[in-house]
């Protein structure tokens, strides 16, 4: 599959081109990584980050000493947060359809004769607030 880098095994390719991205769009930097490794990290560029352009999804790996690793662990990483943004997307349109769908439904026997007792029940409340009629 042309674009994604070589070091990629099938399955994740394929999950890639399932979500949609497109290799031109992920933005790839192997920049040196932070925190504890004394002289072996800060000479060495093994952390990799990850920005996919259109959602601005970014991935960094720094989680082991190979830049080789590193990127397969960022490129599944990248993968992961995609799949999660389109699936909370779709689960807040699926949200949206089943709230239109209860708020439209038609109310059961029961709900309406609970509905007009509430209402009785409210006018003979505000009933009371008259003022009393005059002798």
């Amino acid at each position: 599959m042309p674009g994604f880098p070589d070091i990629l095994d099938l399955a994740l390719r394929a999950r890639l081109l399932a979500l949609g991205v497109r290799p031109e769009d992920v933005e790839e930097r192997f920049v040196r990584g932070t925190g504890p490794g004394g002289q072996k990290i800060n000479k060495t560029s093994s952390t990799v980050w990850l920005r996919h352009g259109p959602t601005g999804v970014e991935a960094r790996c720094q989680d082991g000493r190979s830049q080789v690793w590193n990127r397969v662990q960022a490129w599944a990483d990248l993968c992961a947060k995609l799949g999660q943004r389109r699936a909370a997307a779709s689960a807040q349109v699926r949200d949206a359809r089943e709230t239109e769908r209860r708020r439209r439904r038609q109310k059961s026997r029961g709900q309406k004769i609970k509905m007009i007792e509430s209402k009785k029940h409210r006018a003979g409340i505000k009933h009371t607030r008259q003022r009393p009629e005059s002798w």
